[in-house]
């Protein structure tokens, strides 16, 4: 029997309308967020970087709750511009976020709630740029403690299954922080830096934390040697204590090293420091720990960088000469000694590399990537992505952070996406985002360029090969040895524990290989390696990491006195400091 075509077609859309009927649609999620701030608290209007945040916790606050790991909680970020405080700004279903990525994917649920106003302002760099940077505030460039920033006190939400609409306002702000006092044996400087103020457009200083010799005012005629600890800022002389654990302290569990009581240990090793630094025999030096926050991160790496300025000039030429004039250093190149961890690591052997003649040794544990063919875990001058390996039918990811078995926690997807809820153009103050500040060349809007794609972790090649010649240690090394060779020998010392958190080994290696091969001169210096030991390792090879590093100065300090033994010229002081 034959139908007409109406009856086929009426047919047809009865069965859509059955399907549809019959399939369970998810209901849209409309999630709202509008933000507002009290003007009373700052003047004028406001730009930088908005950050609101949710936890399934009220541990602690959710400004402190996002993380690289497993436990972390939600973020999710705007950049801001002129933003007047009664105007309200709305976090919607598309605002970029971490770990999801999308807010409109929030599960519903009970939540915590909180915003933060990363306040930026605006720099005149010498190169003809105008950028819009989150200024220091005396706190080590720490996004969610930075006094002058703005916040909103937690708050409990119920999110519905189809959302909701809730209103924040950023009624808080971070108070001021007070500078530590001088004591007998630690001093605390504070110079302005020609050089770096004439790139910023403003006045720019350094700081440093200056730990005196034992006899310092009773032998003025003394002249000393300079160690030079690098690494993150300091708010103080850290290591040092006068006076044995506080017995009132209740101990605690450290989750990073797995030891119970570790705050009384911390403060039992700077008490037993204090004793040898003042006891006969040990050798008077003076060591400090230097200041150098920049809008970008909380140290400069201590080298000159288009996008930060000639902080390497001005430290060498500026910072070091001016504390040893007020202290009575030796100031000449034998006497001045580098080390640090992890990022004082990196900066300590590239201090040494690129100011052969400053300095006469350094001692650089864990530190950051030295030879770019070990980035992390990526090849940035072979591989094309920076969050997946090459494969033609997979895409498995990289692994950006381990525990001394292996076991990862985090990617290094995981990682940028996060800096990425904190700040664009480089602005987040985490740790990719100053190795691109540091390393890469100044793009066109006056902010660093990118090594690879933020979201797809898609490498630029050009930008690789910037870093290789201005930045890679193990190729400047290979490439200029026979003018630094002779200027290196016997000064570099390099410490890595095997099983680094964040595969900083992996570089170590490649860059031994290039000191091994070095001829006329051999470099004559020490790579050593931790067995199974995790960052920050530095060469102590009788105890566990936690209690090797807190011990850097008593470490190191006899490899000083070898050095020094062995390489002052003919002339030098080695007594007036030797009482």
């Amino acid at each position: 029997m034959s139908y007409p075509k109406s009856f086929y077609f009426s047919c047809l859309l009865l069965l859509l309308f059955v399907i549809k009927s019959c399939t369970k649609t998810k209901p849209e999620s409309k999630l709202n967020f509008e933000l507002t701030f009290d003007q009373n608290l700052v003047e004028g209007d406001q730009t930088g970087r908005l950050v609101l945040l949710l936890s399934k916790t009220d541990e602690r606050e959710p400004r402190f709750s996002l993380t690289d790991g497993p436990d972390t909680q939600l973020g999710f970020g705007l950049d801001v511009e002129n933003w007047n405080g009664q105007n309200a700004l709305t976090f919607q279903g598309d605002t970029y976020g971490y770990p999801i990525k999308n807010m409109g994917d929030i599960p519903a649920g009970k939540y915590y709630i909180q915003a933060i106003l990363n306040r930026y302002k605006e720099f005149n760099l010498s190169t003809g740029h105008k950028v819009m940077l989150p200024p220091d505030m005396g706190e080590g460039q720490q996004w969610n403690r930075k006094p002058g920033n703005i916040y909103s006190k937690p708050m409990a939400i119920e999110i519905g299954a189809n959302g909701g609409d809730f209103k924040i306002n950023l009624d808080q702000i971070i108070p001021h922080i007070e500078s530590p006092e001088d004591t007998k044996y630690i001093k605390h400087i504070k110079m302005k830096s020609d050089l770096l103020s004439k790139f910023w457009g403003e006045d720019t200083y350094l700081g440093a934390h200056v730990l005196l010799p034992e006899g310092f005012d009773e032998h003025p005629e003394a002249k000393y040697p300079l160690m030079i600890f690098h690494g993150h800022f300091p708010s103080d002389f850290s290591g040092f204590r006068t006076s044995p654990p506080d017995p009132d302290m209740k101990p605690e569990y450290s989750a990073r090293f797995g030891v119970d009581g570790y705050n009384v240990m911390v403060q039992q090793e700077a008490y037993d420091f204090y004793k040898k630094w003042t006891g006969p025999d040990f050798p008077r030096m003076i060591i400090i720990e230097i200041q150098h926050p920049t809008p970008y991160y909380d140290d400069s790496y201590a080298v000159n960088s288009a996008s930060q300025g000639p902080y390497g000039d001005a430290i060498t030429y500026e910072l070091i000469p001016h504390i040893e004039e007020q202290f009575r250093g030796i100031g000449e190149g034998w006497a001045r000694f580098l080390y640090g961890g992890s990022t004082g690591g990196w900066e300590a052997l590239a201090v040494q590399v690129m100011y052969p003649d400053e300095y006469n040794g350094c001692f650089a544990a864990c530190p950051d990537p030295v030879d770019f063919r070990a980035y992390t875990s990526m090849d940035i001058y072979s591989e094309d992505n920076a969050y997946y390996y090459t494969s033609d039918f997979k895409r498995p990811l990289r692994p950006g952070h381990r525990n001394y078995l292996g076991r990862v926690d985090a990617t290094t997807e995981d990682m940028n996406l996060r800096e990425l809820v904190l700040g664009t153009k480089s602005r987040s103050g985490q740790q990719f985002d100053i190795w691109e500040a540091t390393y890469s060349p100044q793009g066109e809007d006056g902010y660093p360029v990118r090594l690879w794609d933020k979201k797809t972790g898609e490498i630029n090649k050009e930008v690789a090969e910037y870093w290789k010649e201005n930045y890679d240690l193990s190729h400047i090394i290979k490439r200029d040895w026979k003018t630094l060779g002779p200027k290196l020998e016997g000064k570099i010392h390099v410490y890595c524990g095997d099983m680094d958190n964040y595969y900083l080994n992996n570089a170590v290696y490649l860059i031994e290989e290039v000191l091994e091969a070095t001829e006329e001169p051999y470099y004559n210096g020490e790579v050593d390696y931790g067995d199974r030991a995790e960052h920050c390792w530095n060469g102590d090879q009788e105890n566990p990491n936690h209690i090797s590093r807190l011990r850097y100065n008593t470490m190191y300090i006899p490899k000083i006195i070898k050095r020094i033994e062995a390489s002052a010229p003919k002339g030098a002081d080695l007594k007036s400091w030797r009482y």
